[in-house]
């Protein structure tokens, strides 16, 4: 069934983003969200008896403004009871698959330039934790212990990486996996098994090889950019309030921004009570899908009005400034 869920709300929702904040002529004292993702309304959807909703809608992140992000953005989420990882995944495959099978067509009639990706299934897999052990050649120190983020860093320090900014836990195996694993997903790759810390709203499980605790999801990748995010929802409200709490106490103890979105959601965790079944929730870019099936590099070239610096008067001569700063296909170094 396709829904329709609150754009602008108290809470930006479901995801660690920086919102974009304003406010009500009617309450001008409360401050209120564009939403960062749908997630937590739809699942709602889900308690409240609808086993299978999806959304297509724009959501807002004021974050960076590069060749493949835009402050305003299309997502498809959809959330299916019932469904666990492998189902998801599998329904991912049937998806790009037939997308492939439909747009070779156009290829063929010389519409669109032939794609060289192999959207062949099965979908290669590379598990998160030992994939990245494997690359590194250590193990990773236990990531829920309480010096796991120095362990980690004292990790960078021996390969001589550059740490990122406000290198919390997540931050930090995040860059691990864009260094050592993304690059490896050309053809369509799920990279599955992240630890807890980097999907605080999935079920999480002991890894079977290296006893970490890590999240049932899988992100699909394609070119080296993540086309798809899917895992099983968490839905005990204690785990919730949990993971909740710890995200909230990471982000506290590096100092993070105080406008990044992170708090604890205590409506959604009184949906929870109500019981969430077992759903598999999923969630793509629509703007990278038609830049992945057309063939363009930049996602302005896929957005009917360009992006945020096109829509925004007064921005074009600043954008021809910064021209001469960029590399040739005109997306930032």
């Amino acid at each position: 069934m396709e829904v329709s869920t609150p754009v602008l709300a108290s809470t930006a929702g479901g995801a660690i983003a920086r919102p974009f904040y304003t406010s009500a002529t009617e309450f001008p004292e409360r401050q209120l969200s564009l939403r960062i993702a749908p997630e937590l309304w739809l699942k709602r959807f889900v308690v409240g008896g609808f086993d299978k909703v999806f959304e297509i809608g724009p959501s807002f992140r004021n974050e960076g403004l590069d060749r493949t992000h835009n402050p305003e953005f299309t997502t498809c989420e959809f959330y299916h009871a019932y469904a666990n990882l492998e189902d998801l995944m599998s329904m991912t495959e049937s998806l790009f698959t037939g997308i492939a099978e439909h747009i070779s067509q156009l290829n063929e009639a010389g519409v669109l330039e032939p794609t060289t990706v192999n959207f062949t299934a099965p979908f290669r897999r590379i598990d998160f934790t030992t994939g990245i052990e494997e690359k590194i050649g250590r193990r990773l120190p236990d990531l829920t212990s309480a010096d796991a983020q120095v362990q980690v860093q004292q990790i960078f320090n021996d390969l001589s990486l550059p740490l990122p900014d406000n290198p919390t836990l997540a931050r930090l195996m995040d860059e691990l996996c864009s260094v050592y694993l993304e690059p490896q997903c050309v053809d369509p790759t799920f990279i599955i098994n992240p630890p807890e810390c980097l999907s605080p709203l999935s079920k999480t499980f002991i890894h079977p090889t290296n006893k970490q605790r890590v999240a049932a999801r899988g992100e699909l990748f394609i070119e080296g950019h993540e086309m798809v995010n899917t895992y099983e929802e968490e839905n005990s409200p204690f785990e919730q309030r949990r993971k909740f709490e710890e995200q909230a106490r990471e982000n506290r103890s590096e100092n993070e921004n105080e406008n990044e979105s992170g708090e604890v959601d205590e409506s959604y965790l009184s949906a929870l009570e109500w019981g969430l079944p077992p759903t598999g929730g999923w969630g793509c870019g629509i703007d990278r899908l038609c830049m992945l099936f057309t063939g363009m590099k930049r996602i302005n070239d896929v957005l009917p009005f360009g992006n945020l610096r096109a829509v925004t008067p007064g921005l074009h001569e600043v954008a021809l400034s910064k021209k001469y700063d960029m590399d040739g296909d005109g997306s930032s170094k």
